[in-house]
């Protein structure tokens, strides 16, 4: 199969999806493959995975599913050593598991908090710490972690865990992106803003607006410049730019997807 990622391997967590839709997991997975990678599809559960491995397969591309809790370090290990005894080698890793709670640091239980912090930042330090010796071992690689613009700025809800955490990959990336820039490791982040992906109807619609989905829909749209969403095929083809070879000379930066969200001052 041709395509800007021909011959190369890649692991892409959450994988699965809330629900019907595109998710930044599922669209990444779905566009890698399409792209002429072979892609290990991780997620907590294996069900989400059955669609993503359809969708890979009506376009003739090649997934393997695996089942993991990022957030544990034996799994993640075993992830790794999965992606390698199915493809041989291990040439992306896109670390992309996360979810917010609401809440300040009154309000959020110190559970939670830590929580927040083992979903969002952990599980990046994890899917690092194992995948960089074997990207070594090979000569080279690609990670791209995916962040959030609530890492960035306040976003219209107080989710001071999930915020913190998103900020931390940020960093994360830039600092090991330095480290093993002499490994031939480029790391970088995609940093998507408030798109539609299954998430609003699964979990953020019951949390912000009662469950009104079209409530959240509008308010979310009304901050967007370019007065639409996007989806999680956005993230997915920034993420497809970083793990290619059209950027061999980037790495430690960050690309933003939101319609232009961040850049206003109001």
């Amino acid at each position: 199969m041709s395509g800007r990622l021909a011959g190369k391997v890649a692991i892409v967590t959450g994988a699965g999806s809330a629900g019907p839709g595109w998710g930044n997991g599922r669209a990444t997975a779905a566009i890698f493959a399409r792209e002429g990678a072979r892609v290990l599809v991780v997620d907590r559960d294996a069900e989400p995975l059955e669609s993503t491995l359809e969708v890979i397969a009506e376009e003739g591309g090649t997934a393997v599913a695996h089942t993991c809790d990022v957030t544990d370090s034996a799994a993640v290990a075993g992830m790794v050593e999965a992606a390698r005894t199915a493809f041989g080698r291990i040439d992306v890793l896109v670390n992309n598991v996360g979810g917010s709670r609401h809440g300040g640091p009154v309000e959020l239980d110190e559970q939670t908090w830590q929580a927040q912090l083992d979903t969002n930042l952990s599980s990046a330090y994890l899917g690092c710490k194992h995948v960089i010796p074997v990207m070594k071992e090979q000569g080279g690689g690609a990670i791209v972690n995916i962040a959030s613009t609530s890492g960035l700025r306040w976003t219209g809800s107080a989710q001071v865990g999930y915020a913190s955490a998103k900020a931390g990959v940020i960093q994360l990336s830039k600092v090991v992106a330095v480290q093993h820039a002499p490994d031939r490791i480029r790391v970088n982040t995609v940093v998507p803003g408030q798109l539609h992906t299954p998430m609003v109807e699964a979990r953020l619609a019951g949390q912000r607006t009662g469950g009104d989905v079209d409530a959240l829909l509008a308010q979310r749209q009304a901050r967007i410049p370019l007065g639409f969403m996007g989806d999680g095929r956005d993230t997915a083809h920034a993420a497809l730019f970083l793990a290619s070879d059209e950027a061999r000379f980037v790495t430690g930066t960050e690309i933003v997807v939101d319609g232009g969200m961040t850049a206003r001052c109001d």
